[in-house]
């Protein structure tokens, strides 16, 4: 009954509505009623045939507004009514979402019946928090995953970027830290992702006791550019709505790459002039608005702090170029970041990061006393080993040369071993950094 109430009073008693003018590729043009429109408004646009099609305005052009719609085109005509729709792109979630999966526009799409919706109503382009309300990282977050534990040891409301070119193991990475962190709530965000892997993710990566925990967000990279981006934005509302509730919420995103290449459609089709590589200028506007969205939650007014949104944010680099443009203007909003390499991957290490690439910005505060010299250690082998790497390869290396090479070829296999770890595999922080302690105390 209260939500029949709630839906009741969100009714506007005016209608205002406009017309088709032209249809410019994937742009509408539209006519009447304008002084009720904004950038970001909703509406929907009667179809010959069909039913209708849901859009939003993307600019204006000589007392026209620009229109783009979350669906095909077809069916729509000249002079085809246009609806303004009285409240703007908001979702209203429940803790009884988890479990589900959605689309961009929070509807259900696993066949698991409606969702409950919640009395509050969640902006889907929110602002971020204001930094002085803000509170600062909490205590560090078991990811589960060793490489990640003990050398980018992360905390809970820090937000980390994940690196790696296409097929090198973003999306496995990204199901081991759904299944294995420590928190109460996981959002999940398929953005642009291929049709035939959201199954395999769903019911192979993540499994069923992921799913339990997790709300996950789809739109897959033939639907349109709109819909892609709205998704990333529905993936940040909902996780704002968990950590409201005083969840510890983990936000994984796949990939912010794809909204940035839809939002580079969208600012095309509108006419935004290209810069670096065709991505328009409002690319590296909302970039930093979805991130920031993530991270210590803001102070209530009774002097408690929400619960915190702990992001990881894939960025598929283009060509395994790590300065490619959106991963430099990600890398430098973010808390640190993780970079997977294709080389590694393919001598079968899994998951392939490279240790020595990778940061976490929080370091080296978040771990303790007597694991900061044991990371740092390992961290010194590591390197050791992969300065002389190549010719320790081709025999150009002499043993007893450098007694610290000498040990860095002595710990290889160990450490490698310690790096690679299988996707149904969960090491705790305690568990990681003793294991690690073990392997560089053989050869002392």
């Amino acid at each position: 009954m209260q939500s029949l109430l709630n839906a009741i009073e969100r009714i506007d008693p005016l209608t205002v509505s406009g017309s088709v003018a032209a249809v410019n590729g994937l742009l509408i043009e539209a006519r009447g009623s304008l002084t009720r429109l904004g950038v970001g408004a909703r509406a929907e646009i009667v179809r010959r045939g069909a039913t209708p099609l849901a859009a939003e305005v993307v600019g204006f052009r000589e007392g026209r507004a620009l229109l783009m719609p979350f669906g095909p085109l077809e069916g729509v005509a000249p002079g085809a009514e246009i609806r303004i729709a009285p409240e703007g792109a908001v979702v209203r979630p429940t803790l009884a979402w988890r479990g589900r999966i959605i689309d961009a526009f929070g509807e259900p799409i696993d066949g698991k019946g409606p969702l409950p919706q919640g009395p509050a109503a969640y902006p889907l382009r929110a602002l971020p928090p204001a930094a002085h309300s803000r509170g600062r990282v909490g205590p560090r977050l078991d990811l589960g995953v060793r490489a990640k534990n003990t050398f980018t040891t992360c905390c809970r409301g820090q937000r980390l970027g994940v690196f790696a070119g296409s097929g090198v193991g973003k999306s496995v990475l990204l199901s081991m830290l759904a299944r294995g962190a420590d928190c109460d709530a996981v959002v999940v965000g398929l953005i642009g992702e291929r049709g035939r892997e959201v199954r395999e993710f769903i019911e192979e990566t993540l499994g069923e006791e992921g799913l339990k925990r997790a709300v996950v967000v789809v739109a897959t990279s033939d639907e349109p550019a709109l819909k892609r981006r709205q998704a990333a934005y529905m993936t940040l509302a909902i996780a704002e709505f968990m950590r409201d509730q005083d969840q510890e919420v983990l936000c994984l995103m796949d990939s912010v790459t794809r909204f940035a290449m839809a939002q580079r459609e969208i600012g095309l089709a509108a006419g935004e002039p290209p810069t670096t590589k065709g991505y328009t200028p409002t690319v590296f506007t909302e970039l930093p608005k979805l991130l920031e969205r993530a991270g210590p939650g803001p102070m209530r007014a009774d002097g408690t702090e929400a619960g915190p949104i702990t992001g990881l944010f894939t960025v598929l680099v283009d060509g395994d170029d790590h300065n490619e443009p959106i991963a430099d203007a990600v890398r430098g909003i973010l808390d640190g970041h993780i970079v997977m390499e294709r080389s590694i991957a393919e001598r079968g290490r899994f998951p392939a990061i490279n240790v020595l690439r990778s940061i976490s910005r929080t370091l080296p505060g978040c771990q303790t006393p007597a694991e900061r010299p044991i990371a740092a250690e390992a961290r010194q082998t590591l390197a050791a080993y992969a300065n002389m790497e190549e010719l320790i390869r081709i025999g150009a290396y002499r043993p007893g040369a450098d007694a610290q090479i000498d040990r860095a070829i002595q710990l290889n296999p160990a450490l490698e071993a310690f790096l690679s770890q299988d996707k149904d595999e969960h090491t705790s922080l305690e568990d990681g950094f003793a294991r690690l302690q073990e392997i560089l105390s053989t050869a002392r």
